[in-house]
This record gives C-alpha cells, structure tokens and sequence, in this order.
C-alpha cells in the first residue's frame, strides 16, 4: 500500500490507550460522561476544536484511526453519546435526537468553552445538525457530516415509497421490541460476534477495515446493565427533527461526506438525494462523494477522510 496508508495505519490508536486517557464529565449534574481530549503542541492556537460524535452503537473508539492524525494540528475531542460507549445507560430515560444535541451543546459550553467544529457520522452527525440549529452560532463553527442519518431510526422519512411500504412493518417491529422477551432475544442475536460482523461487513466498503477490534469494542457496551433499554428505547424512539427541516437555517461553513456505498443511507435514497442537492442551494455547503466508502467514512477509509478534510478545515478556518 502506499506510503499514505502505512502512515494512517502507525497513527490508529489502541483501544486501551484511548479508554485510558478518557475522563468524566458530569451532564446536568446526574450523567456520567465519557469524553476524551487529544492534542499535540503543534496544534494550531488560532485553530478551532473539533468534537467527534460517533454512531449508533458505536463509541470513541470508532474514531481510533483518525484522532492521532487530527490531534496533530487540532485540540480534538470526542464523546459518547448517552446510551452508548462505556459509563451510564440510565433506567427509563428516554432518548431523543434532541436530548443528544443538548448534551453536545452543555458540552461545549462546559467542558470546550471555545467554538466547535463538530464532526459527526450517522445519527452522530443529526445531533450536530440538530446541535447547529440551535446554536445561537456561538458554540457551532463549522460542521463535518459523514453519511448524516435522516433520524434516530428507520421511521424518519424524507419522502421514500420504499420506506412507506415497510411502515406497518416498522411500527409493528416497534411493538414487538416492547415486549421484553422479544426485545431481549433480538438484543441477544445482535450482540453475537458472527452477527454483529456481519452487520459491520455489510456497512463497509473495505472490508479489511471490520477487524477484530472493532467488533469487540462495538459488542462491549451492549453487554452492560441499561443497554437492553437504550437499544429498545433508541430503535422504538420518535426520529427526532428532520435534516431538511433544519439545514437551511445552518448558516455556518459545512462539508458533507458521502460514501457512496452506503446500503443505510445510500446517495439515492431520499437523505443522501438531499444532502447532494444542497451546494447548489446553500453557499455553506460542500458536499464529496467518497468511492467505494460505506456508512462510516472514517473507520472505513480513514486516510481518504483526512485527505478531504483537512484541506477544509484549513480552508475555512483560514490559519
């Protein structure tokens, strides 16, 4: 491989070594959040932080293979999203799309306490653009959307026959998931290494990047107490507000990632058809469509990731 890749591959994280550096930060004075903050003393003072926000199911160490590399010209942070990663999956909470975008913006506010560039992928990057949109643009400063889910789950819809026809399925999956029994023995199956693999394998275009790693750090939190509850409540949940309702009020600079071999959320279903549609309205926006990427750009082909990214950001934040 070129010299490029072998250069991205010395910077990937161990997992150990990025729990360890994690802290805790306490939201709204009862949640315990996971978080790290990476930088190195090239990282440019005039350059804004960024924060990562991770997908369904996933947690900080999903960025492992870009927060080296990041962290060499910016202060980088990273989150776990309530429900997901390693600390608190409170009993009968209720998850929302919003109630994650208050969170990333009670962090920034706290624990930053400087304008942000969120980076976020999936449902990730929804609660950036949910976060953005209520910003009073004070604490957003630029936004970085790989492969932007278009809810927390499968009812948010844009305008897909393909999804309308599943509708009664989808709302009767819902009322199976509510049965505890049931719920728990899908859980059950998920969380199983061959099944969750293949999961993972179906998502990625590069399939040498589903390694062992990464499904053991993706199985490890759903083993805990709560996470049955957050699955059950995440996947039965209102999709929350939706990003064509929200991104013409974004008027901060933003770049759309795209892998364009995304079954999840693919380029012509009724999301990425948005998102693509976008420059061409919005000034703000910058849209690349990565080849032979799948839902998760940066796990999935990290170097072409950077290679896109980092010229934008030194565009934008022009230091």
């Amino acid at each position: 491989s070129s010299g490029g890749d072998s250069a991205s591959a010395a910077l990937e994280l161990e997992v150990n070594e990025i729990r360890e550096s994690c802290k805790m930060w306490k939201w709204k004075g009862q949640y315990s959040i996971n978080y790290l903050v990476s930088s190195t003393p090239n990282s440019h003072p005039n350059s804004p932080p960024l924060l990562l926000v991770h997908g369904f199911g996933a947690s900080i160490p999903h960025w492992r293979r870009n927060i080296g590399t990041l962290a060499k010209s910016y202060t980088v942070y990273a989150i776990d999203l309530l429900g997901f990663g390693a600390l608190d999956k409170p009993a009968g909470y209720s998850y929302t799309m919003e109630g994650w975008a208050q969170l990333i913006l009670d962090f920034l506010d706290e624990v930053v306490k400087k304008p942000t560039v969120l980076i976020g992928n999936s449902v990730g990057s929804l609660a950036c653009v949910i976060a953005a949109s209520e910003s009073s643009q004070t604490l957003v400063r630029g936004l970085v959307l790989l492969n932007c889910a278009g809810g927390m789950n499968n009812k948010a819809i844009v305008d897909d026959w393909r999804i309308k026809l599943l509708f009664p399925l989808l709302w009767f999956i819902d009322f199976l998931l509510k049965q505890r029994p049931i719920a728990s023995a899908i859980f059950e199956r998920v969380k199983q290494r061959e099944i969750l693999r293949n999961i993972l394998l179906s998502i990625y275009a590069n399939k040498e990047s589903v390694d062992e790693t990464l499904v053991e750090f993706m199985r490890e939190p759903a083993n805990e107490e709560g996470a049955l509850d957050a699955f059950v409540s995440i996947v039965a949940g209102p999709p929350g507000p939706n990003p064509v309702q929200l991104m013409p009020s974004i008027s901060i600079p933003v770049l759309v990632l795209w892998g364009d071999e995304d079954p999840f959320t693919p380029l012509d279903g009724p999301v990425g058809k948005y998102f693509s549609s976008l420059p061409s309205k919005l000034s703000n926006v910058k849209l690349i469509v990565l080849d032979g990427v799948g839902h998760c750009p940066h796990d999935d082909r990290p170097e072409l990731v950077h290679e896109k990214l980092l010229p934008w950001l030194a565009e934008t934040f022009n230091f």
